[in-house]
Formats: structure tokens, C-alpha cells, sequence
């Protein structure tokens, strides 16, 4: 029965090995994790020049006079 379950398992870790390569393995993980910095590092500078344009018209909101709140 033991021998019937190490060739199951080493039948399963056979047709995982294959389905990973298949898959793109270790070489398409790298291509994927390097895409993803760069994407990050463009939604990164959107989202600081997003900020820099509301912190612009939040501060130009505060500077026009006519505010009735006393700020």
C-alpha cells in the first residue's frame, strides 16, 4: 500500500513540475515582477502629481478672500 502511495506521489509531483513549466515557470515569474515595478513606479508618479494639483487648488481655495468660515 506504501508503494502505491509513493508512486501516486511522485506521479503528482511529475505533472505539477510540467504544469509549471508550462505555466511559464521561474522565467515568466521574473518578467511578471519586473512589469509589475514598472507599473508601480508610473501609478506612483501619477498619483504624486495628482496630489501636488489638489494640494494647488485646495491652497488657492484657501488663499481667495470671501470666506465666510473664519478660517
Amino acid at each position: 500500500m506504501e508503494v502505491l502511495t509513493l508512486i501516486i506521489a511522485i506521479a503528482a509531483l511529475v505533472f505539477s513540475a510540467l504544469a509549471y513549466q508550462k505555466a511559464g515557470g521561474m522565467v515568466d515569474l521574473k518578467g511578471r515582477v519586473d512589469s509589475l515595478g514598472t507599473v508601480t513606479d508610473s501609478l506612483r508618479e501619477k498619483l504624486a502629481d495628482s496630489l501636488d494639483k489638489l494640494e494647488k487648488m485646495i491652497r488657492k481655495n484657501q488663499d481667495t478672500p470671501g470666506d465666510e468660515d473664519g478660517r
